[in-house]
């Protein structure tokens, strides 16, 4: 059968390594040096919550390079060939050899830069765009004279009659180690580096010159190599640990916003959002439903839109937040007007200790994202796909039970941005559908047997995207979505947070299994949190704009060029904000 021979690898995409950085990249390439593996890895799953990941995600059957050139084994000086003119045929051949050349180096960057992303994620993509170019061409060159000269040493000094040779090689090699502690750079070497240089080359052609014995010559020069390999991974993993940190941590001016929100809350209590009542349980209203824990982002995603709509005076947005964040939000919104749009902010973890005490999971969790790679088991380096998708939280299937007064709603995540009037939505038929989504037909059920387990489903049905969902309520109470997914889950080994969050990808796809309606591709771009290629004219025309993916756009990783868009429904002015210095 086809979803046989493909395995999907799925790691939720906010992540932070599961290593401990260490001060020392030796001891840790000692404990944790890799080796190649002839199987590919079945199923990942790795989560912010805890710091820590799964022990299935080490390493997937990949080699990261490390920067710099290869060991200079010899150099032969050779005599410059005379000019001849090549003939059209040659030119066009090399031409072809060229053009060939250079797409099988893409195509090895691309794969490379898959491997990547499923150990470290969105981190690889940054650091791309990123990537400065260093003036350190004279910096690789000691390098490749220190690792040739390191591999002749203990087979020079082990010579009879060498001791000057030996002598002179360790002074070098000492010299050398000096140099590099300090430069980074060509700009940062002394200026006798020619001198330097000069000398080691002719104490390494002394040493060739040498009868050594070269399979421990050989058995030096591999060992360094796997050395610099590991240091290499080793910093990798340090600088995706710092970048995902940077992406899960709360800005230091977000986070005083939030504490100036809630305490001017306390002293000005009077102030309520939740002034026409009737407004969030008329039928007649247009509904949204908002997870988030950030203030600013939620502003921006009701901000957008009910500046995008005909009517926001009919429009009514419910937001549920945690116990910590739930005053200022409510202080943030009484203090700002969205164009008549009611607005009430419903503290979760309250409610559902209060009202539903029979759901054990009492935290509010955001929509969660994950990274799938699909790739054949037998054929791991062809037709391998990466895909990113941002699915509900077991926060997601509550929302029936809170709202038990509403039969429609739309549930946008908090890092959307709407540019079109949504109202077409509730005029939508969804006959007997529950959840009306974006497709993914890039990705099918079938092709993550292994990850959704042994229960039945449609192996040809696509998979299908959180951030602007039309709910029918209804039909998810006939359908008894939530019992469904209090069953699933039951099969799967919940044990800590970490599980928990790993088991919404399944659980997600599969609640809703024959429940989807597919809505138009159009009404949502996605992978603005992680994706550098997409068109600015394709991003005008859409809808809206999802940036699921570690970078977002009220942080500094967020990508330039799309903030744009956001920052454009950002309220100006605010007293606060000012105060705290926010200035995404």
């Amino acid at each position: 059968m086809r979803w046989r021979r493909r395995s999907p690898v799925v790691v939720q995409e906010s992540f932070i390594n599961k290593h401990r950085i260490r001060t020392s990249p030796k001891s840790f390439v000692n404990k944790h040096r890799r080796r190649p593996s002839p199987k590919a890895v079945q199923v990942s799953f790795i989560s912010i919550s805890k710091l820590v990941a799964t022990p299935q995600v080490m390493v997937l059957n990949q080699k990261v390079c490390c920067s710099g050139t290869a060991p200079a084994y010899s150099r032969t000086k050779v005599s410059p060939a005379p000019k001849v003119e090549p003939s059209d045929a040659v030119s066009d051949s090399t031409k072809v050899a060229r053009d060939t050349s250079q797409e099988g180096e893409k195509a090895d960057e691309v794969e490379k830069s898959k491997s990547c992303q499923l150990e470290f994620g969105s981190y690889c993509l940054w650091s791309i765009e990123h990537k400065e170019v260093m003036k350190d061409y004279t910096v690789k060159r000691l390098k490749d004279q220190l690792f040739v000269a390191r591999s002749y040493y203990p087979s020079i000094a082990k010579l009879q009659g060498q001791e000057a040779l030996t002598q002179e090689m360790k002074q070098n090699i000492q010299d050398h180690e000096k140099i590099l502690s300090v430069s980074t750079v060509d700009a940062d070497l002394p200026s006798s580096i020619n001198r330097r240089m000069k000398q080691m080359e002719q104490t390494i052609v002394r040493a060739k010159s040498c009868t050594v014995d070269c399979r421990s010559v050989d058995r030096k020069l591999r060992q360094i190599l796997y050395m610099t390999e590991d240091e290499a991974h080793f910093h990798m993993q340090q600088s995706a640990f710092l970048y995902n940190l940077g992406a899960q941590t709360l800005p230091k001016s977000h986070h005083c916003l939030s504490m100036r929100l809630t305490l001017e809350y306390f002293k000005s209590s009077s102030l309520d959002s939740d002034d026409s009542p009737g407004r969030f349980s008329s039928p007649e209203y247009r509904h949204f439903v908002i997870l988030s824990r950030n203030v600013l982002a939620a502003s921006v995603a009701i901000n957008s839109t009910v500046s995008s709509c005909k009517e926001p005076g009919y429009f009514a947005f419910h937001i549920l937040t945690d116990a910590q964040n739930f005053y200022a939000m409510k202080h943030w919104f009484a203090r700002n007007s969205y164009k008549n749009a009611a607005i009430r902010v419903i503290n979760y973890e309250a409610i559902i200790l209060e009202k539903l005490p029979k759901y054990t999971i009492r935290q509010l969790f955001l929509p969660e994202e994950f990274r799938v790679l699909i790739r054949s088991i037998k054929r791991p380096t062809e037709n391998t796909r990466m895909k990113y998708l941002s699915l509900f939280s077991h926060s997601h299937f509550v929302i029936p039970e809170i709202f038990k007064y509403l039969n429609k709603v739309v549930v946008l995540d908090d890092d959307v941005v709407v540019q079109r009037d949504l109202s077409f939505l509730w005029n939508i038929d969804m006959g007997d559908k529950v959840n009306g989504a974006v497709e993914l037909c890039g990705l099918k059920l079938g092709e993550m047997k292994n990850v959704l387990g042994k229960t039945a489903y449609d192996p040809k049905s696509c998979a299908w995207m959180s951030g602007v969902n039309l709910i029918n309520l209804d039909k998810w109470r006939e359908h008894n979505v939530t019992e469904n997914y209090l069953r699933l889950m039951k099969k799967f080994e919940v044990k800590d947070e970490l599980s928990l969050r790993a088991a919404a990808f399944p659980l997600s796809l599969l609640s809703f299994q024959h429940l989807i309606y597919p809505l138009d591709e159009k009404l949502t771009l996605a992978g603005l949190g992680y994706d550098y290629g997409i068109d600015e004219e394709v991003a005008r025309r859409s809808a809206s704009l999802h940036y699921n993916g570690n970078m977002k756009p009220w942080l500094e990783l967020g990508i330039p060029e799309y903030k744009k868009y956001w920052k454009r429904f950002l309220v100006r002015g605010d007293r606060f904000m000012d105060e705290c210095n926010v200035n995404p």
